[in-house]
């Protein structure tokens, strides 16, 4: 939105200033926290704080989530979408055929509403049940227990190249809520490659989502992660440069996709299955919190101030970080 906004007001030059101007601060603060986070994470009072912040990323997707469904749900087409997308990631589909599957699905519903759609939703529950069994690789092809150990700043395998492309790819086909990243990166790092636990991706969305600016952020902190210095510049060029790029070819578009009957249905098939994604993500996650019934707690007061709008992301997450710390002193 910020690279649109600059294109918007001045052309070229404004694509680059505001989408570097958005980006950069945000990146170099969480590289930071990286550098910082591989150094002191092992300390018992950080893995405390880290600890008790997780429950409450949680909690914020969750409720992101819950707020996304009132303007993506909007009918029973995009209901059925995300029902059918849940249906598949379960099974196993990978989440790329997951979005490439709605937004067809989108597009025959529509076609399928001229006559009762009684046969485009049949059809529909019998792509998603096709994909989930031949979708290998997808978010629940196999399980990884989380953990509170802190990756070295380079994983076996995980080369500079490898990172750039992977994120790039993620940055190519994110869509809608920030919060979709969660789902890709645990599709392509905790399931499909193995380089991180669930425990680290929840630290990389909470320090994403702590600091200032987008929350795609977080792909730098896992780039330092997995390649250190050169896996941190890898992976925020990775995610970030589709977006310069697919600004510049679509902007003169938006207004008139949006006004092209099939092409809308099509988009709201993707927005259902990425809100597919985030909430079959955050229930495979849960099981990192599941067992401390303290964690638990954390993310159902976390979420219930979140619906209240008492308080705010950030400060929840730094609340989540003053609970572990107690926890840690309480044992």
């Amino acid at each position: 939105l910020a690279i649109h906004l600059g294109f918007r007001r001045a052309g070229w030059p404004g694509l680059a200033v505001a989408g570097l101007c958005f980006i950069l601060p945000a990146t170099i603060i969480v590289w930071v926290l990286a550098w910082w986070y591989v150094r002191v994470g092992q300390r018992p009072e950080v893995t405390a704080m880290l600890l008790g912040m997780q429950p409450v990323v949680l909690a914020v997707v969750t409720h992101a989530s819950w707020r996304l469904s009132g303007t993506i749900l909007r009918t029973w087409r995009s209901g059925v979408i995300a029902m059918a997308s849940v249906l598949a990631l379960v099974l196993g589909a990978n989440e790329l055929w997951v979005l490439a599957g709605a937004a067809i699905a989108g597009w025959v519903l529509v076609i399928g509403s001229r006559g009762d759609g009684r046969g485009s939703v049949a059809a529909l529950v019998s792509v998603a049940t096709t994909l989930g069994s031949t979708g290998a690789g997808g978010m629940v092809a196999s399980a990884t227990v989380a953990g509170a150990t802190i990756a070295a700043p380079t994983v076996a395998g995980a080369t500079s190249w490898g990172i750039l492309l992977s994120f790039a790819k993620i940055g190519s086909v994110l869509f809608g809520s920030g919060y979709v990243l969660l789902a890709f990166l645990h599709a392509e790092f905790v399931q499909r490659h193995a380089w991180l636990s669930d425990a680290q991706l929840l630290d990389a969305i909470a320090i994403g989502q702590v600091t200032p600016g987008p929350v795609f952020t977080s792909a730098t902190f896992v780039g330092y992660l997995l390649g250190g210095h050169a896996g941190a510049a890898a992976a925020t060029t990775g995610v970030f440069l589709p977006a310069f790029l697919f600004v510049a070819i679509s902007a003169p578009l938006v207004r008139r996709v949006r006004e092209w009957p099939s092409a809308a249905a099509a988009l709201d098939g993707v927005n259902a299955a990425s809100l597919a994604m985030m909430a079959t993500v955050v229930i495979l996650l849960l099981r990192s919190v599941a067992s401390h019934a303290g964690s638990v707690a954390v993310a159902l007061v976390a979420f219930a101030l979140l619906v209240r709008g008492t308080l705010g992301a950030g400060w929840l997450l730094l609340g989540g970080a003053v609970v572990g710390i107690v926890q840690l002193l309480l044992h």
